[in-house]
């Protein structure tokens, strides 16, 4: 049975949330606050219990998310200030030929965006994109789309970027089972938005690369090889611990010692400090940097991190009221008796919040505080397959309010229209594509 009231303080919460967003221009971060007092206060608490609840939610969120952001924050500066990015994708262009660029590309972006934010990557290798259009004579969007296609998918789907890392942490998921599931899912959804989508866009859409774009230095790049190997170490290190952990191999006599190690390094604290050693000795200090230019370009990379931390963290606060108000249980007990799948309404409730707000990292963490109450008695492997189900829904349909938008727009030159044609649609079909890939999953596990 809803109850109305509690019922009435969650709308409510939502709908200030999006006027001070897109109304007032408030950062998010004050918004999630300010909507999460106003839950709380309409809901019955006193002044003292919702202030009691900021400060739960907020330590019980940051400890985990705080420390794999910055530490994930650092790993793709150096590997951006290595030439890491560009390395991948001119080996896996040379590998697999100009005619399949696109899927070298597309390949390059699910690899690339792992440690790197999704526009800063895109900023990194878009001269890469032109310089093959200006050679072929092809479109433009024949190169871009596939790069933006595993771009996007890997930005949402895949830890130790900040958006799923911060659902995995409010939802108490494994964060190996996120990575497994993260992949499984975002493979397929590139395809889908990348080169399938692209093989059709370009018979309708053709685009030339931007004159005056000032070509970026040659510089000696790591091998590909290498690249590969860093970036895959604290993926093979988390996914390896979840694995030699999980119930199917637990009970493996005369795996004790390997389990021991395994569950220090490869915990995403651990694995990701070997990282980023990894990388600043060999991607830096190996390749001629000083300790001080090092150091400035870590300490930078806190900068963006720091605002996803804080955001996280009021994520967290949204998700403890609904806790403690008992609006969780109440819409817990509603779905249950509805039959509505968890999975449907944390896919939808992420796509509401990002078409109306934008921001897919905004969508992500509120989804996972309105869904993390109702997660009552699951599994940590059913809780991964709901943080990749909101990964999904807050991909959808990019359009004017979300930053990416125009970033494709501006960089390849396409108008508003030609936008929401494109990159829009992509968009569209990563998230659907994702959405029934975790549908397939739900089904084994």
């Amino acid at each position: 049975m809803l109850d109305l009231g509690l019922l009435g303080a969650v709308v409510a919460g939502i709908v200030i949330l999006l006027v001070l967003i897109l109304r007032f221009k408030i950062q998010a971060f004050i918004s999630l606050l300010i909507s999460s007092i106003l839950v709380g206060l309409l809901a019955g608490l006193s002044p003292t219990e919702v202030i009691a609840t900021i400060q739960e939610g907020m330590g019980s969120t940051l400890g985990f998310v705080a420390t794999v952001v910055g530490l994930g924050a650092m790993f793709g500066a150096i590997l951006e200030h290595s030439g890491g990015a560009e390395s991948l994708a001119k080996s896996l262009i040379a590998k697999f030929g100009e005619d399949r660029a696109p899927w070298a590309l597309m390949i390059t972006g699910l690899v690339v965006a792992i440690p790197v934010f999704f526009d800063v990557a895109f900023i990194i290798l878009v001269p890469i994109v032109y310089a093959l259009q200006r050679k072929t004579g092809k479109s433009l969007l024949f190169y871009a789309f596939p790069l933006l296609a595993g771009l996007g998918a890997a930005h949402v789907f895949i830890p130790p970027t900040p958006g799923p890392v911060a659902v995995a942490d409010i939802l108490n998921a494994d964060l190996g089972w996120v990575i497994l599931f993260g992949i499984i899912a975002s493979l397929p959804a590139a395809i889908v938005g990348g080169p399938i989508f692209t093989s059709y866009l370009i018979k309708r859409m053709d685009v030339a690369a931007p004159e005056m774009i000032d070509e970026p230095e040659e510089q000696t790049l790591p091998s590909f090889g290498l690249i590969a190997l860093i970036i895959g170490s604290p993926i093979f290190l988390i996914v390896a611990n979840t694995l030699l952990n999980s119930p199917a191999m637990s009970s493996i006599s005369g795996l004790d010692g390997i389990r021991f190690v395994f569950q220090l390094i490869g915990h995403p604290f651990t694995a990701l400090i070997i990282a980023n050693l990894i990388a600043w000795l060999v991607l830096g200090l190996k390749r001629g940097s000083s300790k001080e230019t090092l150091l400035d370009i870590m300490t930078k990379s806190m900068g963006p991190a720091g605002i996803i931390i804080l955001l996280t963290g009021a994520g967290g606060v949204f998700k403890q009221m609904l806790v403690n108000t008992g609006a969780g249980e109440m819409m817990a007990t509603f779905f249950a008796d509805k039959g509505l799948g968890i999975l449907f309404f944390a896919y939808i409730s992420a796509i509401l919040i990002r078409v109306l707000q934008g921001s897919a990292t905004v969508a992500m963490i509120t989804a996972a505080g309105l869904v993390a109450p109702v997660l009552v008695g699951t599994t940590s492997i059913e809780a991964s397959l709901v943080v990749i189900a909101i990964a999904a829904g807050a991909t959808i349909l990019s359009h004017v309010n979300d930053s990416g938008f125009w970033l494709v727009s501006k960089y390849l030159g396409l108008s508003e229209v030609q936008t929401l044609k494109s990159w829009s649609v992509a968009t569209t079909l990563i998230s659907i594509t994702g959405f029934l890939m975790v549908l397939v999953m739900s089904v084994f596990v």
